[in-house]
């Protein structure tokens, strides 16, 4: 049964280090949401007071509406999926599986049942015999996921569980955790460091900074409206260029005015725009209007090609566009550059 969580104002101090300064979050019932955020953010602390390793200093933490800030970690009806698997050596694949089924008095054939059960849904069919070391690590994680699973928790919990994994294998895998936790529809809080992951694989990601949480939104949304200038920049590759506010609400760059998205700062202002690669458009060297620079770097992307560009003036950019497309440019090559006509967010100097 899915159940939704609730943190009420957590607050987690390490002596004069502020690890949470009052986080809220609401995380709804078979929802995956990410934290992300930069290291010493609180990402790992409250996902930590979630499972019942540390104990908030104030607040309240609400499992299906249920206060349990001070119910000890055993009674939570949690599971959870460490980053270095965890895994008991001297157990095979299937015992490490029923490890919590055992500890719970769960008759022998029962654990069995359900341990080769999980083991094929995590795709490990006729591996219950292996011991870890038989294992790769991916495998391993598997195995460690199919334990989380196996006393059926209301809630999963994992803790950057593929950064440990060379980069093939943790695209499988991520793709399999979201594909379990689809089909199960378990609540799960996911703490990474990698971008891609939670974007990927998050229904929502929470961006935290300095203990608190600075937007919690779908993947696309927080890509392409992000609340504030740390999300816009920690969240992708983001532009920084030099704009005046206008009447109207909206700012000037390169000779054309766009519209804020957001509150905007009073007019005559002096501000940065902050704009994706894609938000710009790179023309040929003699079109009308824009701002005159020169290709200095284009790194081939599959698909797309980033183009590190110079202005005329001196600024360093990114542009993205489709290979086919960047092809026409080569390095040293003059072009011109404009914004598309989309809401920039701005920041002030």
């Amino acid at each position: 049964m899915s159940v939704p969580v609730q943190l009420r104002n957590l607050r987690r101090d390490f002596g004069p280090t502020v690890a949470l300064a009052g986080l809220d979050l609401d995380i709804g019932p078979g929802e995956l949401v990410a934290l992300l955020g930069p290291s010493g953010c609180g990402k790992t602390t409250a996902l930590r007071i979630i499972a019942g390793f540390e104990s908030a200093d104030s607040g309240e933490l609400l499992m299906d509406g249920r206060d349990v800030t001070a119910v000890p970690a055993h009674r939570r009806d949690i599971g959870m999926v460490f980053q270095s698997y965890s895994l008991f050596p001297n157990m095979t694949a299937a015992e490490n599986v029923a490890y919590g089924l055992r500890v719970r008095g769960k008759a022998a054939a029962e654990r069995r049942a359900r341990s080769a059960e999980l083991l094929d849904l995590v795709g490990l069919p006729g591996r219950g015999d292996h011991y870890p070391h038989q294992l790769s690590g991916g495998q391993q994680q598997r195995v460690a996921l199919a334990r989380a699973l196996a006393v059926q928790p209301k809630v999963l919990l994992l803790d950057e569980p593929l950064s440990a994994l060379d980069a093939k294998v943790r695209l499988t895998l991520r793709e399999e955790i979201r594909r379990i936790q689809l089909e199960l529809a378990i609540t799960t809080v996911f703490v990474t460091h990698d971008q891609e992951e939670a974007l990927s694989m998050a229904d929502r990601v929470a961006v935290m900074k300095d203990g608190r949480l600075e937007q919690c939104a779908a993947p696309s949304e927080l890509y392409e409206r992000p609340a504030t200038p740390f999300v816009a920049e920690f969240v992708g590759t983001m532009n920084r260029l030099p704009g005046t506010v206008r009447d109207g609400g909206v700012v000037e760059l390169f000779g054309r005015r766009l519209p804020i998205h957001g509150d905007a700062p009073a007019a005559g202002r002096e501000v940065d725009v902050l704009l994706r690669p894609e938000g710009l458009a790179v023309g040929a060297a003699d079109a009308d209007g824009g701002t005159g620079a020169t290709v200095r770097v284009a790194t081939f992307l599959g698909p797309t090609t980033r183009l590190h560009l110079t202005t005329d003036s001196g600024l360093a950019l990114k542009a993205d566009l489709p290979s086919w497309e960047a092809g026409k440019l080569t390095v040293g090559a003059r072009c011109t550059l404009s914004p598309h006509e989309n809401p920039v967010l701005v920041a002030e100097r």
